[in-house]
């Protein structure tokens, strides 16, 4: 199934598989794709699915314009492998990929260095979110990997990255808005300081670095 691989500054931030025959992406909510950012235009463009894997990126006459391999597009035919600009979001597209079983839980992505390598796993710093309220208050989730999602699918869904800088945390899919100590949390990554207060779907988690 033809996929999207999302992410800012090198760092994955959401996959999207194209499984109808039009797809939207913008900022708007009412788009199959929402990307929170005033670079995106509220209707941006529009991938179109032809057969199984054949797929046209169309631009919807965007403020700041659509771009594929660095080329600004009004419709181009997707190649495995396209690299799409789209305000601060990079996306690449898969013509083939396998969906995976499940779409809640752990993923990762390489976490790139500045200068484009690969930054060792090793680097990263243990982090952890308490569970403040319900039944499992008092459970450490650990954040293990460059990338991790926290949520559930259709209702809200995160992703904590590691950078260089520290931790970061993006809403990647929601219908009720996940907050950070009491502001809501848009599609551009806000840092995570140890105390900081994430509500997802009604669950509240303290982040915390471990010693």
């Amino acid at each position: 199934m033809p996929q999207l691989i999302a992410s800012i500054e090198g760092v994955e931030v959401k996959k999207i598989f194209l499984h109808k025959d039009s797809t939207s992406l913008g900022r708007r909510n009412d788009n199959d794709i929402v990307l929170e950012n005033m670079a995106v235009s509220g209707r941006h463009c529009v991938f179109e699915l032809k057969g199984l894997a054949d797929v046209f990126v169309e631009d919807l006459n965007s403020t700041n314009g659509t771009f594929v391999n660095n080329k600004k597009v009004r419709r181009q035919h997707l190649q495995d492998g396209d690299v799409l600009a789209i305000g601060a979001f990079r996306l690449q597209f898969l013509s083939a990929s396998e969906e995976p079983s499940s779409v809640f839980g752990e993923t990762s992505a390489m976490r790139l260095e500045p200068d484009g390598t690969p930054a060792r796993e090793s680097t990263l710093v243990h982090a952890f979110f308490q569970v403040q309220n319900g039944s499992s208050a008092g459970l450490e989730v650990p954040v293990t990997k460059a990338v991790t999602t926290f949520g559930k699918p259709g209702v809200a869904v995160v992703a904590v990255s590691h950078r260089r800088t520290g931790f970061y945390v993006a809403c990647m899919d929601a219908t009720v808005r996940p907050t950070l100590n009491g502001a809501p949390i848009g599609y551009d990554a806000v840092h995570l300081s140890p105390g900081d207060l994430l509500e997802l779907a009604g669950t509240k988690m303290k982040f915390q670095l471990k010693d």
